[in-house]
């Protein structure tokens, strides 16, 4: 069994800005210029991934939408396209810090679609062997899909679903890609999380039972965390002596479209209560998706994270 590992609470510190009571700890302006900069973000058409994508692309970065349906990505795509230029046309991008372009002018964003289907192991393989054909550099791959289900489903590799896609899959997909990582170094992992983690039984995973139907409702999602957790902070422990910093993060909570996908006709009648209660307190509480995306866009971007070497870590390592 896998043994459970610290929570990340940097999300916290976003949520009285929620609340109207100042001003996030970091904002989108502090990215710095991120031209010549590739990166991928799995999930990127929809959400905290759209939100990431939007904000590296703005800062000049080529980045690849890793997605499943290639129409939502390549809607996603125009979507962007035209609201980074008309955030530059209205000056809501600061382009006047030293940390930002020094051109003023809308930039012309790098948006590219790469084919990626978690669910499955071989597609997924062959997603990344798709990105290294292209002979690019990597420099930030921020795995950020994840998906939640309230009647049990399995994998086409007959894995259950949550695990296969939330982490089994970008692991195959990060290791896939973990050469060139390391060939562009100084370079980032950003693994998204969540503090569902510790929604698991004592004593972490049990393989054994990870097929299981009748578990509580609620561990097979908080098992499929804790494992991005365990995966994260051991990739790190390798990669010490690498200018590769990899680390994870509980966004928050976020309003996107990863609770919709919870009630299903055929889940059982207590997780279709739980899974509804949940995503009504989220719609009222919740961040919208761009301020959610700020902790993973920071382990994305900021400097401080080489400065800090932050590795395998979530905030709550250093308050």
């Amino acid at each position: 069994m896998a043994e459970r590992s610290a929570p990340n609470r940097s999300w916290k510190r976003y949520l009285p800005f929620r609340l109207g009571q100042g001003t996030p700890p970091f904002s989108i302006d502090q990215i710095p210029d991120l031209t010549g900069k590739v990166a991928i973000v799995t999930g990127a058409n929809t959400g905290l991934g759209y939100e990431t994508m939007l904000a590296l692309a703005s800062r000049g970065a080529h980045v690849f939408l890793a997605c499943r349906s290639e129409k939502r990505a390549l809607n996603a795509i125009k979507t962007a396209t035209a609201e980074i230029k008309s955030r530059y046309a209205k000056g809501a991008v600061d382009t006047s810090s030293s940390s930002s372009s020094s051109s003023s002018s809308p930039p012309t964003p790098i948006l590219e679609f790469l084919e990626l289907d978690l669910k499955d192991i071989r597609k997924t393989y062959q997603a990344a062997q798709e990105f290294l054909k292209r002979d690019l550099p990597l420099h930030i791959l921020v795995n950020n899909s994840g998906r939640m289900f309230a009647s049990f489903q399995l994998s086409n590799d007959g894995i259950e679903a949550m695990f296969a896609i939330n982490y089994l899959g970008h692991y195959v997909f990060t290791m896939t890609l973990l050469d060139r990582i390391k060939a562009s170094q100084p370079s980032r992992i950003v693994n998204v999380s969540s503090m569902a983690h510790r929604i698991t039984p004592l004593g972490g995973i049990n393989f054994e039972t990870l097929n299981q139907d009748d578990i509580v409702y609620g561990f097979p999602y908080g098992r499929s965390k804790l494992a991005i957790v365990l995966f994260t902070k051991a990739l790190a422990r390798r990669l010490a002596g690498e200018q590769v910093y990899v680390n994870t993060l509980h966004p928050g909570y976020v309003q996107t479209s990863i609770g919709q996908s919870t009630v299903t006709k055929n889940a059982r009648l207590y997780k279709r209560m739980a899974a509804s209660v949940g995503a009504w307190i989220i719609r009222k509480v919740g961040l919208s998706p761009g301020e959610g995306a700020l902790t993973q866009l920071y382990l994305a971007t900021s400097p401080e994270v080489e400065e800090k070497d932050l590795r395998g870590s979530n905030d709550e390592d250093k308050e």
